[in-house]
């Protein structure tokens, strides 16, 4: 590692507009459940940085696996308008949990649902301004693409709520993303399959050696892999935000990241 690089990196402490991108494996248990022992201890943990002075913005996945999950099904299902309609059903539970146990901490969130209109100039600001003034008044906003009405994210194989997160971070010009899911960031090969995998502390620059790092997609009812995070932190460096991707299944690995402990895999910003 380049030790005058690493000198020069800003303190994560230092951030403080800051995106967090949950993902469905970090929420749900394989069943398609809320996994609410974790789910708890991360609202904890989010509402304590929201009352030490953070402002937090949340993308979540897990409406479809909700949906799932609730209905009864067995596994995720094919068709489009079945996917729409758990997304329905599970975006009623997300938002309940999520308002239920931030209100434990007294911590009001609020609902913000995207389509593909956030990446036009005016579908940005429009989005970019809502949180803003949620921000202001201090209530955490809870991000998701509208999978009940816009189905370019359900159709595909591998979905894209990592590079979503990322175009939050820069319509609502954040300080840093960190993407939390069920790895502990990006490795030099599979670990599953190549015991000598050693984790990747920091990326100064995707390049190809990078890019052929990245793999398919994560567990059956999550939609992403290292290949849309490779793509989110393309997107949140172009807009000059540093992005880190930690393993979600301990949620105090927050507190970590702001203690500037060297955790997951950070992705330089050049600009």
């Amino acid at each position: 590692m380049d030790n005058n690089k690493e000198q020069m990196l800003r303190k994560l402490s230092d951030c403080r507009r800051v995106v967090i991108k949950l993902g469905t494996s970090t929420l749900t248990h394989p069943t398609g459940r809320m996994n609410l022992r974790r789910f708890h201890n991360l609202v904890r943990v989010m509402a304590d940085l929201h009352n030490a002075g953070k402002e937090l913005i949340l993308v979540s996945s897990g409406a479809v696996g909700l949906g799932i999950g609730k209905l009864g099904l067995r596994e995720r299902p094919s068709s489009t308008p079945a996917k729409q309609a758990c997304a329905a059903v599970g975006q009623c539970e997300l938002m309940y949990l999520y308002d239920r146990q931030f209100a434990n901490y007294s911590v009001t969130v609020g609902q913000v649902l995207l389509t593909k209109a956030v990446l036009n100039p005016d579908g940005g600001t429009n989005a970019g301004n809502c949180i803003e003034e949620l921000l202001k008044m201090g209530i955490i906003p809870i991000v998701n693409e509208n999978d009940t009405v816009a189905i370019d994210e359900l159709e595909l194989e591998i979905g894209e709520n990592d590079s979503l997160a990322a175009i939050v971070a820069g319509i609502s010009k954040a300080d840093l993303l960190i993407l939390m899911s069920d790895i502990d960031g990006l490795y030099s090969a599979d670990p599953h399959k190549d015991t000598s995998a050693s984790l990747i502390p920091i990326v100064y620059e995707i390049d190809e050696s990078i890019e052929k790092i990245a793999g398919g997609a994560g567990t059956p009812n999550a939609r992403g892999g290292m290949a849309t995070k490779i793509s989110a932190a393309k997107i949140a460096n172009r807009h000059g935000i540093d992005m880190v991707i930690v393993n979600g299944q301990r949620p105090e690995v927050l507190y970590d990241l702001f203690e500037d402990l060297s955790i997951g895999t950070r992705f330089v910003a050049n600009t």
